[in-house]
């Protein structure tokens, strides 16, 4: 198993490659998949009875079509970006989109729902849809692609195919440092165990299911998006220390978990992707990454507004590329885009 740590070097974005494949040459990956939040999701709450929703503009306005598709950003995902890296495809489709056509099946789908997490009630608390609930869809799908394509093919669809969970912000910042539910019984270690704990079921029911390439993010420096910042930053808007040492606690033990669940699990590549010490960099060195502003967003003041608090009304920024975050907790596509091209390579050599 192979957890990586990024080498922070701007010009493995700046010298990128453009769009094409970082596969080897006898390398091809049939699909995508992915689970998880937000940072995922492309359009799967757009079903659901919930506030956490982003299918308006200004959402989507530099999607294809300046088309709002539920996706929390400007354009397009990192799942979007991940899928194009590996040679699959330009978009991952949500799973729950009615419009998804069966040719999207076989190069896979998207099962995230902004606002979930491990926590099972993290997602009860936003009325959107568990990883728990998640990997029944995946099965659903599994379903409809043995009789589109058959049992043999599905199986070397799922055996090939790279899988990525992106999970646990919300857990913090939407449901323990929020709510008094899970503080009366747990400190932030035990909480984090237990998230840990919930990542590796999830890890285990993936290849019981016949996963057998899992990437799973890490927690990013949650205390540095720019409305923990605003909430709880003081007047200066400063990183907040707790929330990132609880971030770097839950990395700390999901590494470790990964490692035991690598050497466990037959047959199987699972990596741990880092998105603290990445994000934490081009924060705090946005020029080197060709971006200006790391502190706030480009929707509306930029420190506070997420979803529909970002809307038609909302003041733009004059050029959204220059920004890390496009609202209060998402990056902008840039940001996606030059986070793929940090950590690509290494999680290639990671998988193949």
């Amino acid at each position: 198993m192979k957890v990586i740590l990024v080498c922070l070097v701007a010009s493995l974005y700046l010298h990128g490659n453009n769009g094409t494949s970082y596969l080897p040459d006898n390398v091809t990956v049939p699909a995508v998949i992915a689970f998880g939040d937000s940072l995922m999701d492309p359009g799967n709450n757009n079903f659901l009875n919930t506030m956490t929703k982003a299918n308006f503009l200004p959402y989507g306005k530099d999607f294809v079509g300046r088309k709002p598709t539920g996706r929390f950003t400007n354009g397009k995902t990192l799942g979007d970006f991940l899928a194009k890296a590996l040679g699959v495809k330009e978009y991952l489709p949500a799973y729950l989109d009615p419009s998804i056509k069966d040719s999207d099946l076989p190069t896979g789908v998207c099962f995230a729902s902004g606002g979930s997490g491990y926590d099972p009630l993290t997602s009860t608390l936003a009325s959107v849809i568990p990883l728990s609930v998640q990997l029944e869809m995946f099965k659903h799908y599994i379903l409809k692609l043995k009789t589109k394509v058959g049992k043999e093919a599905t199986e070397n669809i799922i055996t090939n195919s790279v899988f990525f969970v992106s999970s646990s912000s919300n857990d913090f910042l939407t449901n323990y440092y929020v709510y008094p539910f899970r503080r009366i019984k747990y400190d932030v270690r035990s909480y984090s165990n237990m998230l840990v704990k919930l990542a590796a079921d999830n890890i285990k029911e993936m290849h019981k299911l016949g996963a057998r390439r899992i990437v799973v993010f890490s927690a990013p420096p949650f205390g540095c998006l720019p409305i923990v910042r605003t909430i709880a930053g003081g007047i200066r808007r400063k990183c907040v220390g707790k929330y990132n040492k609880a971030a770097q606690l839950f990395n700390s033990m999901l590494i470790q978990e990964i490692q035991f669940l690598t050497s466990s699990l037959p047959e199987t590549r699972v990596a741990m992707v880092d998105l603290y010490n990445p994000l934490i960099n081009i924060i705090e060195n946005p020029q080197q990454y060709g971006l200006e502003v790391t502190h706030r967003g480009c929707c509306g003041t930029g420190i506070i507004e997420s979803s529909f608090s970002c809307n038609r009304l909302s003041k733009l920024c004059r050029n959204d590329s220059k920004f890390l975050f496009w609202d209060s907790l998402h990056p902008t596509e840039k940001g996606c885009d030059i986070f793929v091209n940090l950590i690509i390579p290494d999680l290639v050599k990671s998988l193949f």
